[in-house]
């Protein structure tokens, strides 16, 4: 099976977990860090979840199991280590159209969660299909590596540049080769604030802000 990769805004929107373990705890954490509503069904969660009821971040049905709870979502996780349970999540959505995952079922799944390397607001995405979750995790390993944290400052500059880059393309590949070639990455590596300035403002004749 060939998945279609796609980046979604869930902002606001219900998203529902089934299970309140330590898998559930992190697909949760993930859905609330894009902003989603996030409804956990369980009748029990673990200490990561249960706080995050304390603070307001999640609503929390505590019961078992019933595809009624899946009213309104926008997206289904089932996490529970019971496969009658997981089943019954995957019928339910997508009887009523819901997008599905099941985790370490693909073959129950309508899309899969890929393995996620993040820098600021760069997210970088890599995925095996299903057939290698520890090729995906080597991979995520080797661009961690290779993407530092630097690559946020770059896309924090780019980003305050992206309005003036965009009405004209041309001038903005032009910038962005420019910026490239004299050095901007190897002066955010080396934290030097006054350099990076210069260089873009050398460049573009822009003045950008460096957290």
């Amino acid at each position: 099976m060939k998945y279609y990769p796609v980046f979604w805004d869930i902002t606001g929107k219900k998203c529902v977990v089934v299970g309140g373990g330590e898998v559930a705890a992190r697909k949760v954490s993930r859905l609330c860090d894009c902003g989603a509503k996030v409804c956990v069904v369980s009748p029990r969660l673990v200490p990561e979840l249960d706080e995050m009821k304390k603070e307001k971040r999640i609503e929390h049905i505590r019961d078992a199991y019933s595809g009624e709870y899946l009213y309104g979502a926008t997206l289904v996780i089932g996490a529970t280590d019971d496969d009658t349970i997981n089943a019954a999540v995957a019928r339910d959505a997508k009887t009523k159209g819901i997008p599905v995952n099941i985790v370490d079922d693909p073959q129950k799944c309508d899309f899969i969660l890929p393995s996620l390397v993040e820098r600021g607001d760069l997210t970088i995405a890599c995925g095996t299909g299903g057939s290698s979750p520890a090729l995906a995790r080597r991979l995520r390993e080797e661009l961690e590596a290779a993407y530092g944290e630097e690559y946020a400052t770059l896309l924090d500059i780019l980003g305050q540049l992206r309005e003036k880059m965009e009405r004209n393309t041309q001038t903005g590949r032009v910038w962005f080769d420019r910026l490239m070639a004299a050095g901007l990455l190897d002066q955010i590596r080396k934290k030097d604030a006054g350099a990076i300035k210069k260089i873009v403002r050398d460049i573009t004749g822009e003045e950008v802000h460096i957290d």
